[in-house]
């Protein structure tokens, strides 16, 4: 009882003096109370929001939009940082900002907040007004001169066009960000710009540079802005990511190690934002083939973005598919299948975003805007100047015509160019990723034979699932050389020969364990069409050797060529030194299915088929070479 009495005595002092504290707040003046406000809205105390809107009523009943601004920006940035209600919220008070301040003129503060509201269009996928808010922005801070802003803005803008996996765009404007952010001394957004650099340099191959600018970051951040270990943790990531790219993968672990090392100090390891930083120290030993190690960091990362109510967003994408790998190396197929099927899911979602956005021109008509505004300064000043002569003025405005015209064509035509060259590099990354998600959808039908040949005791059935899984195989590796090569259109075919033919052979584990294959061709790319009948084709006949000719483990050669004849025709030759009774009736009988296969793919390449017995068993197919499609 006396514990109960004590309790109720501690509530009811928090609470007046609660009270006295609101007390106190709301005979503050106005500005005083937002200067408050400003100052703790990061640490978030007890009751802060209800008397940020509370400030926000007592601006309204003053009509004062200078105020109002200022208390709308406050609560923009006070939701867009603690997250606490939906975007809905922030995207109000950010917009409500943004027309108080053009109401007032203030282009410092109405250009802050463009640019902060900018970042937040940018994760509702609307692009168009975050381009618009974003340039707004740049082009105050550039009348203004100031360095520092721009040099802020420039940052943002560079990190918009990173998630818009346009590389090329985010390293010019975080180069820009250095040079505007060294002119003012911003440490901290010097050092922000660099991380953007070790990402986009990533992207977009050049990996050294990639290196160099982790290197900066950190160098940056340890010497002038020790105060931000979270922007340290994340150069650490990138840096690792970096190293990964590289091949280096003990030091990309080492660095990943390093970032959550940080976190883990700042905030413990229960909170879900360190359980994220999980994510880079699993790639690490998934590339390292260590999936045990990698799995249990990468559900941990997981579960990390579950808790924030991240775990469908389309980073995670690249996180389940490697899961759902690990799973598939260790040999749980169900999960593996799960985990790939939201991979899926994600994927369907961020494809339909992205093809929604293909269009935006907000970096064109920005560009545009520059050169009309030149185009315009230069008639300005031609038409001060005095006339001399009337036939001096006659020719130069013929030669300003003249000059206009070309000037018209030329910038109509790289206008064309351009966009034809976005819309095509749009389509190949489209196909790719059409391509990748086919060889994900056969891998999946591999797991799910996989699956059902756990059930199956008849022998003969479970080789049937076998092979049908090989013939699977042999169709994804073709989608999986194409969507990883730099010709979309075409298949090497002696590295795929290569590739498919050691799958097989281990298929079959040991009873295939002394037979050699080898594959002596020149290098030769083929066209889809014809790449997977003859794919399926080469599976065919190497199964049959390996199931056939071989009795009792002995020592044997498999041979696969493929040329091109004087003729035109391309000759493919497969032939072992096995057993010659593997083309016997009974054998012919028992793969009926797979010689009448073979049969069918010769007559779709318009080819000849021939079959020699001696010395083993030889099939030679010959068909013509088909034109390959455009890339």
């Amino acid at each position: 009882m006396k514990s109960a009495f004590y309790f109720a005595c501690l509530l009811l002092l928090v609470s007046q003096t609660s009270l006295a504290q609101d007390d106190e707040f709301k005979k503050l003046p106005i500005d005083s109370a937002l200067v408050w406000l400003n100052a703790q809205h990061v640490e978030n105390p007890d009751g802060f929001h209800e008397r940020a809107l509370s400030t926000l009523a007592e601006a309204y009943q003053l009509n004062d939009d200078q105020l109002l601004g200022e208390a709308h920006l406050l609560l923009f940035r006070w939701h867009a940082y603690h997250v606490l209600f939906n975007m809905d919220s922030v995207i109000y008070h950010g917009e409500k900002a943004v027309t108080q301040f053009k109401i007032t003129n203030d282009r410092a503060n109405l250009a802050a907040v463009s640019a902060e509201l900018a970042y937040e269009y940018q994760d509702e996928n609307d692009l168009e007004r975050c381009e618009e808010l974003i340039f707004n922005a740049i082009a105050i801070y550039e009348d203004l001169g100031d360095d520092r802003g721009l040099g802020a803005a420039y940052h943002k803008l560079s990190r918009i066009f990173r998630s818009q996996k346009e590389p090329e765009s985010a390293i010019k404007y975080a180069l820009a960000s250095l040079e505007a952010s060294r002119k003012s001394e911003d440490h901290q957004t010097t050092a922000l710009a660099w991380s953007v650099l070790i990402l986009a340099y990533r992207d977009v191959g050049e990996l050294d540079k990639a290196i160099e600018a982790g290197n900066n970051c950190i160098e940056i951040l340890k010497n002038f802005v020790p105060e931000d270990p979270f922007t340290l943790a994340r150069a650490y990531g990138y840096r690792g990511d970096a190293w990964a790219a590289l091949g280096n993968y003990q030091k990309s672990l080492e660095d990943n190690q390093q970032s959550y090392a940080i976190v883990e100090a700042e905030i413990g390891a229960e909170r879900p934002a360190a359980q994220t930083y999980r994510q880079g120290i699993g790639h690490a030993y998934f590339l390292q083939g260590n999936y045990e190690a990698a799995l249990s960091h990468l559900q941990a990362s997981i579960e990390g973005y579950e808790k924030l109510g991240q775990s469908r967003h389309p980073a995670m994408q690249g996180e389940y598919r490697e899961i759902a790998d690990c799973y598939y190396q260790l040999g749980d197929y169900q999960k593996a299948f799960l985990n790939q099927r939201i991979a899926h899911e994600i994927f369907d979602t961020l494809m339909q975003n992205r093809i929604a956005n293909l269009e935006s021109e907000g970096l064109l008509k920005y560009e545009s805007g520059k050169k009309d505004q030149a185009l315009e300064e230069q008639a300005t000043i031609i038409d001060q100047k005095n006339y001399i002569q009337s036939m001096g003025i006659g020719l130069i405005g013929l030669l300003l015509l003249f000059l206009s015209t070309l000037f018209y064509y030329f910038r109509r035509n790289k206008k064309i160019a351009g966009a034809l060259m976005v819309k095509n590099q749009e389509n190949e990354l489209l196909l790719k990723e059409i391509h990748h998600r086919v060889k994900n959808n056969l891998q999946t039908i591999s797991s799910l034979l996989s699956l059902q040949s756990e059930s199956i005791s008849d022998q003969s059935a479970l080789d049937a699932v076998q092979e049908s899984k090989n013939r699977v195989a042999s169709m994804a590796l073709i989608h999986q050389k194409l969507y990883q090569g730099e010709n979309l259109a075409a298949i090497e075919m002696r590295d795929y020969f290569k590739t498919i033919g050691k799958a097989i052979k281990d298929s079959f584990g040991k009873k295939a364990e002394n037979v050699a294959l080898e594959v002596d061709m020149s290098e030769i790319e083929l066209d889809v069409d014809t790449a997977i009948p003859v794919g399926l084709i080469t599976n065919e006949l190497i199964t049959n050797s390996l199931k056939h000719a071989f009795p009792n483990k002995q020592n044997g050669k498999i041979l696969i060529t493929l040329s091109q004849e004087k003729n035109g025709l391309l000759k493919l030759h497969i032939a072992d030194n096995g057993d010659a009774s593997a083309n016997g009736p009974e054998v012919k009988q028992e793969s009926g299915f797979g010689s009448l296969l073979i049969q069918l793919l010769t007559t779709q390449l318009g080819g000849t088929l021939k079959k020699s017995s001696e010395s083993g068993t030889s099939t030679m197919i010959q068909f013509p070479l088909q034109e390959k499609s455009a890339a």
